[in-house]
């Protein structure tokens, strides 16, 4: 991988482990392609990255289904919260969201966005 992309990656990757919203699968698979980077085992473990990046990122119809359901409720703090998110997330949608923009995500899409020139 171009050192320019793998500095790209190794930045969004950190930014993804730090997010309060990002999975503890994701953050560890995160953390294991950190740790091979240099290694023999860095093609392996890019691979299983990418893979865990595009299994966890939420596009935007489910994270409207989830905030809008009983359980999207309780993991955002209430019906109203839950409903508060689920505003938000039809706005964005409306605006060309293809997915969840918290930070995790974000940070996940970004890295997708570049997965042609990463698996290179």
């Amino acid at each position: 991988m171009d050192k320019k992309v793998l500095d790209f990656v190794v930045e969004k990757t950190n930014e993804l482990i730090n997010a309060p919203t990002c999975s503890s699968e994701t953050k560890a698979s995160a953390e294991e392609w950190l740790a091979s980077v240099g290694t023999d085992q860095e093609a392996e473990a890019l691979k299983k990255y990418i893979a865990a990046l595009e299994g966890d990122i939420m596009p935007i119809d489910m994270l409207i289904s989830f905030a809008e359901s009983e359980a999207g409720a309780k993991v955002f703090g209430g019906a109203e919260a839950a409903a508060g998110v689920a505003g938000h997330a039809k706005k964005i949608k409306a605006d060309g969201a293809l997915y969840c923009d918290c930070p995790a995500c974000a940070a996940v899409e970004y890295i997708l966005e570049r997965k042609e020139e990463i698996l290179a």
